[in-house]
Formats: C-alpha cells, structure tokens, sequence
C-alpha cells in the first residue's frame, strides 16, 4: 500500500518519463523563463530608456517606468540617423544582396549535389577554404581590386561579390542548399528527365519547391548578417555611403553635425531610441517570417551566429 502511494507520488511528480511531471515542467518552464529573461532584458531595458527625458534619466529612483512618455529621442535620432534615406540604402545593400546570395549559392549547391566533376572535390574544398580564412586575410586584394574595377566607395562593392557567391559566409549556404539537394531523392530527377525535363526544368520545378526552407533560412541568415556589417561596410563605401549600423557606429559625431555645435552631446536615453529604430526592420521581418524560419532551421540545422 506505501508502495504504490509512493509510486503515485513519483508519477505525478516526475511523470511517466521523467519529464513530463509537475516537478519535471517545473523546472523546464524556468528554464525558459530564465532564458527567455535573459535575451529580452536588453530589448525592455532599451525600450524602457529610449522614452526617458533627461530628469527621468538622472533621477535614482526611476529605474524601469518613466514618469512620462518622452518620444522627442526617437525625433531626435531619426533626424540624425537621415533614417528614411539612410533605411532605404540599408536595404540596397542588404536585401538585394541577400536575395542575390541565396540564388547563387542555391544553384552552387544544387551543381555540386547533382552533378559529377572531375575536380569537384577541390573545388568544393576551396569554397569550405573561403570560410575558414579569416576575411581580413583577403580584404587588401579584394580592395585593390574593386578599386581597379572603379566599384569602390559605390553599392555595387556589396552586391557584385554576392552575385557571383563571395558574399557574407556564401560558403556555409552553399553546404547547406549541398546537403539539402543531396538528400533529395534521385527518383524525382530521374522521373523528370523521362518526361522531357532539362537540368534547368529539374532545378526549378522539383529542387527549389523541396528546397523552399533552405532558401527561407539561407535568406534570413544572410540578411541578418549583411544588416549587421560594419567592418566591410566601412571599408568599401567610403566617407559618403551609409548605412544604418554605420550611422549608429559614428552616433556621436552625427549628432554633432546634425545639432550644429560641437560640445553637444547625446544622452544614454537618445542612443537607445537609435539602437530601437535600427533594429526594427530585423524584428519585423523576423515576425513577418517567424513561421517559415522556425520550419527552415528545424529541417536544415541551423543555429546561426
């Protein structure tokens, strides 16, 4: 009889698998919680300083809720951002190379999972080698020869390396759309070219539609890391070009140049505002395509950087 109450309490303590008990959902719904705190404290803490005025900022006791909304921050840093012409040059230079890069490195991918080369192997090793180097190694040739292609301090020296596959880490899309074709079934092909279908019919109608997470996280992941560029933004476009994580990395003389006096200087509560507008269209996208990005990283095995 104490036994099997003792084998009662355990079940409903500790569930069937261990797991699936009071104590066992316990313990895994603090764990999000506590997870979850940690990558939302940030975006709260911001969110909270962005809409502070200055006695808010410099009164102890107002920590977390302002005494009142005070939205001339995000004025202020919109007008200093330039963020509708800066915003609009962003996405230049991040939304075209992205959807460029995910095209290249898909067809790369689907070529070295379909088809057999004599020198496939060190062709695929030399893309892997591309990765594994760190960028800083390349920077200089890769300078001069922009510079002698007259692309330099322009756009076109962020989207002509990702239209043909040197992008912002192609070489981990491009195992990535490898690994996805090569799973594919070869039944497919083969079913396809006895009904009269070319590479290009096989590749468009039967690879991409199978393949359609692959492109949504390869997309995703590649326009997050453009986004979040500076060292190469900085290095190609010059004194004239900006983007928004450059106009957020020079935030202090900006400012300067916008207000017109050189001893002004912004507060804790304007940066945060500027920080809130740049990642806006990040956390928008990612809502707009949550669905297809869970699914993506969930067949592809991504976790990302």
């Amino acid at each position: 009889m104490k036994n099997s109450r003792l084998q009662r309490l355990k079940k409903k303590l500790l569930g069937r698998q261990g797991t699936d008990g009071i104590l066992g959902r316990f313990l895994l719904y603090s764990l999000l919680v506590i997870i979850g705190f940690v990558y939302l404290y940030p975006l709260i803490k911001m969110l909270a300083y962005s809409v502070k005025d200055l006695e808010d900022l410099v009164n102890p006791v107002v920590e977390w809720i302002p005494t009142k909304i005070y939205v001339e921050n995000y004025l202020t840093s919109w007008k200093v951002l330039a963020y509708g012409k800066t915003l609009l040059f962003s996405l230049l230079v991040t939304l075209l190379p992205a959807l460029l890069q995910t095209v290249t490195t898909s067809i790369t991918g689907y070529a070295l999972a379909k088809f057999r080369t004599k020198f496939k192997v060190v062709v695929f090793g030399l893309i892997l080698m591309t990765y594994l180097l760190p960028q800083q190694v390349y920077m200089i040739p890769k300078y001069v020869l922009f510079f002698r292609m007259g692309i330099l301090e322009s756009a076109w020296s962020i989207i002509l390396p990702a239209t043909f596959g040197q992008g912002l880490s192609s070489a981990i899309f491009i195992l990535i759309f490898y690994q996805f074709f090569r799973l594919q079934p070869v039944q497919l092909d083969e079913s396809a070219e006895i009904d009269g279908a070319n590479p290009y019919q096989i590749f468009l109608k039967i690879g991409v539609p199978l393949a359609a997470p692959a492109f949504i996280t390869g997309f995703l992941f590649s326009f997050v890391w453009y986004w979040n560029e500076t060292y190469i933004s900085s290095l190609f476009l010059g004194q004239n070009l900006y983007t928004l994580q450059l106009k957020l990395l020079n935030f202090q003389s900006q400012f300067n140049l916008t207000q017109g006096l050189t001893q002004s200087m912004t507060n804790e509560a304007i940066r945060y505002a500027a920080t809130i507008l740049i990642i806006l269209p990040v956390l928008v996208t990612y809502l707009v395509m949550q669905k297809w990005f869970v699914e993506g990283i969930d067949r592809t095995g991504v976790t990302g950087e």
